[in-house]
């Protein structure tokens, strides 16, 4: 990657500034795991704040203006229902004005970033009323060029999620917003709930950071553990958004593939670990190595005892550790030269402990010698 398009990849999102050099933007996608109760809403943005996530999302809907006459009617009587109806189920977990505009201000009072998804047009305005900061995109609505427009036009940060497209899907709905508004981010997402590990396609955070090369790539994984976050770091993935829940045996559909507290933490704890182990890709000797190197290094040693003007042969030279002497990358500098001084077994071998070499014409008649004494 050029300087260039460093310097271009960015997206803030109110205070925090999403680059290549930067820590992961991390969302924790709340969805309806509050149950239709603000209470439990406001516990849920604490310990995601707890976790050290950035950002907590609920998801808006205008569910009579969303659904068909049909869908919204349709009997909804499972384990995870609401209601007698599709649309009861759904009116009954969706937030309207006052409970927003309550836990706007109390994000603002815990420091976390609150936002949501818009589902629709009415949504849309509803969210942009209350001037939150970014809008999240479904994957479903990424071939909805009508609302992309519309929320473009709103000219805040927009976050597009892509499970269930083509990569042309994802051209047309990255170009739709584009046109209006620059400040676009794509997450790359297998609408699978929760998504099997053979369908996450992690490569393409790759394949997207190379067709869009000024817009910021993340990940919005929905299987059940932290490691692919991780992963999707090292693949240039800035943004993750995961599911989150006070406990995943509670009743609704989203709860089970939801990261709780404990899991989201380790997940926040790991991808800073990453970006800080990662390094410049500059190779470093660092302080910390010197004692344990030095502990295990060789170096090079006389094998036995040896007199004064010995000319020492291989078999006369062991590596031994420490390696605090001379290293046994210097073997051949010291083999067929001449010993200063007598040295004991053990003893390191220096070059002030030999003779300077000889020069290359006198070679053959030392060497000559050398074979005499023997």
């Amino acid at each position: 990657m050029s300087p260039k398009d460093h310097a271009q990849r960015a997206l803030r999102i109110e205070d925090f500034e999403i680059t290549d050099d930067g820590d992961c933007f991390v969302i924790a996608e709340i969805g309806h795991n509050h149950q239709g109760s603000v209470e439990k809403a406001k516990e849920l943005f604490d310990e995601a704040k707890a976790t050290g996530a950035h950002a907590v999302k609920l998801q808006k809907r205008d569910n009579r203006g969303l659904y068909t006459r049909e869908m919204y009617n349709k009997p909804y009587e499972n384990e995870n229902s609401y209601g007698a109806t599709y649309g009861e189920h759904r009116e009954f977990l969706e937030f309207g004005r006052a409970e927003y505009e309550e836990l706007k201000a109390y994000a603002a009072e815990i420091g976390i970033t609150f936002f949501a998804t818009a589902f629709d047009l009415a949504s849309a305005d509803f969210l942009a009323e209350l001037d939150m900061p970014c809008y999240k995109i479904a994957s479903a609505d990424l071939v909805n060029t009508p609302l992309l427009r519309h929320v473009a036009a709103a000219g805040k940060p927009i976050i597009l999620s892509t499970g269930g497209a083509t990569l042309d899907d994802v051209r047309r709905g990255y170009e739709t917003v584009a046109e209006l508004n620059p400040q676009v981010a794509l997450l790359q997402c297998t609408a699978g709930y929760p998504a099997e590990w053979t369908e996450l396609d992690l490569r393409v955070i790759t394949t997207y950071r190379e067709c869009f090369p000024s817009s910021v790539v993340g990940l919005s994984s929905h299987d059940n553990g932290i490691a692919m976050a991780v992963a999707a770091y090292v693949l240039g993935a800035r943004i993750i958004e995961k599911h989150f829940t006070l406990n995943r045996a509670l009743k609704g559909t989203d709860h089970r593939f939801s990261l709780e507290p404990v899991g989201l933490r380790k997940m926040v704890r790991d991808l800073r670990r990453t970006r800080l182990a990662l390094g410049d890709g500059m190779k470093t000797m660092y302080p910390s190595e010197t004692e344990p190197i030095i502990k295990m290094a060789k170096k090079l040693v006389a094998a036995r005892p040896l007199p004064a003007g010995h000319v020492l042969r291989l078999e006369d030279v062991a590596m031994k550790s420490p390696g605090d002497g001379l290293p046994p990358y210097e073997l051949d500098r010291v083999v067929g030269r001449t010993l200063r001084h007598p040295v004991a077994a053990d003893t390191s071998l220096t070059f002030e402990l030999l003779e300077e070499p000889l020069p290359e014409a006198e070679a053959p008649a030392a060497a000559g010698r050398a074979d005499g004494d023997r």
